[in-house]
């Protein structure tokens, strides 16, 4: 069980992201008052897909034999691991700053923005309680590792999402045309160059992004405990 400090955690955590998908829902909604047109309401269901990953975690921890169960384990790392790219898709949301013009682009670029780090806030928050289940099982290096790994699986999934236009649920609804679609990039890498770049470009970020919110975590809170 967790300990009442990380209850605690949790707790304004929660507050903590309630209050900036208000936030983030509130831009939109000022926007279609000055706009007249509802263009960019898109944005809050990309973020409920964000929130999807972060929730599945947080049942996790608030039932516990979801975790103790190997079962119930592999079934939550599943469904996580295919929501995950949901939470930093949100950043290629930036490409529609070319076509949208309704709004000044000052405005529209910041309510984006204003998506995508909570959206990127759910994913790297769900991947800290994932890396918590992994550790009490296995070593610390093989975990770090795994999350390295975990980062580029969720940049591809972006790609499949923003380029091929596959959704998280068509891998049950259309599981033969995704799997065909997910073969082909690795079975004929260099006819796919864009998916690999992608891949690797965002996966490197999003990896860069990540471990510096580890690095500043770390940090010690107490002046005195740097010196």
């Amino acid at each position: 069980m967790d300990k009442p400090g990380r209850d605690s955690g949790r707790f304004h955590e929660t507050i903590f992201m309630i209050t900036l998908s208000l936030f983030c829902f509130g831009t939109t909604i000022f926007r279609r008052i000055f706009s007249g047109n509802w263009i960019f309401f898109f944005l809050n269901w990309n973020l409920f897909l964000a929130f999807v990953p972060w929730a599945l975690t947080s049942i996790s921890f608030l039932k516990p034999k979801i975790q103790r169960s190997p079962f119930g384990a592999a079934v939550l790392l599943i469904f996580w691991l295919l929501f995950f790219p949901n939470a930093p898709y949100i950043i290629t949301d930036l490409f529609h700053l070319r076509t949208i013009r309704s709004m000044p682009v000052w405005y529209d670029t910041l309510m984006i923005l204003s998506f995508a780090w909570a959206g990127i806030l759910y994913g790297f928050l769900s991947l800290w309680d994932i890396e918590r289940i992994l550790g009490r099982k296995l070593p610390r290096p093989l975990v770090t590792g795994i999350s390295v790994f975990l980062l580029f699986v969720g940049s591809f999934g972006i790609y499949m999402g923003r380029y091929l236009r596959w959704n998280s649920w068509d891998l049950f609804t259309k599981t033969s045309e995704v799997l065909t679609d997910i073969g082909d990039r690795f079975t004929n890498p260099f006819e796919h160059r864009t998916t690999w770049g992608v891949t690797l470009l965002l996966g490197g970020f999003l990896n860069i992004v990540y471990w510096s919110f580890r690095l500043v975590k770390k940090r010690p809170q107490n002046p005195e405990q740097q010196l």
